[in-house]
């Protein structure tokens, strides 16, 4: 009788491309928005509170934490981060949205949220944006106490609220929130993972758990 053919085995793959290249692990949706909405809550929750212990721009002084270096004060910027481009609220406002939904579309759509670091940095980025274009939508209700060259008295308030406040020396730093805190540290820590990391990252070969994780 003569011997059945032996097949040679089919062979195994090494990994699942949709694991290691084309799937995002469901824990990195979970991490994006857990830090996006407890950076947004932060900032919401601290403009409010100031605001009803401060008030409207001069009605209180400031409220020093460490005399003439670092304090409390309320101000409201129409303008972008630090008061730059001041009038232009809904300029700011739409292109927020975009760069919003942008970002959304780069790390669900496009795969980005595949690295955790990506997840976190961006995550930070949006909870800023969100937060003041919260305040530039006019969404806290305030509305303008009196009429000046620009604004008439019961009028919504179209401006991001800011509250603290750095001294330089004698001069005070653009006063800020924690929205803007949290732009400036995404960008930062983007820039140094671009600058330092980056060349690192790419020549380190990572499995399908790694990618996913």
């Amino acid at each position: 009788m003569p011997p059945s053919p032996v097949h040679p085995p089919s062979p195994r793959p090494t990994s699942c491309p949709a694991a290691g290249r084309g799937r995002i692990a469901p824990t990195r949706y979970g991490l994006f928005f857990l830090l996006a909405a407890g950076g947004l809550g932060a900032d919401l929750a601290t403009k409010e509170w100031i605001f009803s212990k401060l008030g409207m721009p001069g009605e209180q002084a400031v409220w020093w934490i460490i005399p003439h270096v670092f304090g409390f004060q309320t101000s409201l910027n129409e303008g972008a981060l630090f008061g730059l481009g001041q009038g232009w609220s809904l300029i700011f406002a739409s292109v927020s949205v975009l760069f919003a939904a942008t970002v959304m579309a780069w790390l669900f759509l496009l795969g980005a949220a595949r690295s955790r670091f990506l997840t976190c940095t961006m995550a930070l980025i949006t909870a800023g944006i969100l937060g003041n274009l919260y305040d530039r939508l006019g969404l806290h209700g305030l509305r303008w106490p009196e009429t000046t060259a620009l604004h008439q008295a019961g009028e919504p308030v179209y401006a991001v609220r800011d509250w603290i406040l750095v001294m330089i020396g004698r001069w005070p730093w653009p006063n800020f929130n924690i929205a803007d805190s949290l732009l400036v540290c995404g960008v930062f820590l983007l820039l140094l993972q671009a600058l330092f990391f980056a060349e690192s990252d790419a020549a380190t070969p990572k499995g399908p758990a790694e990618s996913t994780g």
